[in-house]
């Protein structure tokens, strides 16, 4: 499902997940990003004609399901700008520069959610999204959810898809260059618990 939004990633996603709520008086079950069976990706304008692909390789999380009472269940995602990858790499050198991501004054995009709302089929989720020095409000839609039993190891799955505008997030609009404002952000979310 897409969602849009006036601001750009994750690059989401990104952001995906979670961390628990101790205070929590029921039993969450908590998972860790699976970053095998996982991805962070995005797909941007080049020159307003075509559409340049890329993808997040070192990306981090964790999610807490609470099954008794699902509005506290949390989500958090951490993506290391560094790892930016469009299978290019003069391009990929290019955007870890200060006037794409620069990923020395700015080595992490954050997700971390606030609140989630149960809806058919998945979670809305409410939380803070920071990139490039800039903190802002999203939600998004995380379809999904059904674990499955793998042998000893206990999977469960999201997948979800936003749009964000670098330029909402402290880009240089002068600078965006070729490369459009606006990314559809693509994460996948595959978290394991043993």
């Amino acid at each position: 499902m897409r969602r849009h939004f006036s601001m750009w990633v994750l690059a989401l996603a990104f952001g995906t997940f979670v961390t628990a709520d101790t205070t929590s008086v029921s039993a969450a079950d908590e998972y860790d990003y699976d970053l095998v069976h996982s991805s962070v990706s995005f797909k941007a304008r080049h020159l307003g004609i075509s559409w340049i692909h890329g993808r997040f390789n070192d990306v981090a999380g964790k999610f807490s399901l609470d099954r008794e009472n699902p509005t506290k269940s949390t989500f958090a995602l951490t993506i290391k700008t560094e790892s930016v990858d469009t299978a290019n790499k003069a391009r990929d050198a290019h955007l870890r520069q200060p006037d794409y991501f620069d990923t020395k004054q700015f080595p992490t995009i954050e997700f971390k959610s606030t609140s989630t709302k149960v809806i058919k089929g998945g979670f809305e989720v409410t939380g803070n999204f920071k990139m490039h020095g800039t903190t802002k409000k999203i939600k998004i839609v995380l379809m999904g959810g059904k674990e499955h039993d793998f042998g000893k190891v206990k999977r469960v799955a999201f997948s979800t898809e936003l749009y964000l505008k670098r330029s909402d997030y402290g880009f240089d609009k002068n600078a965006i260059g070729p490369i459009g404002d606006e990314a559809l952000i693509m994460i996948d979310c595959e978290g394991v618990r043993k």
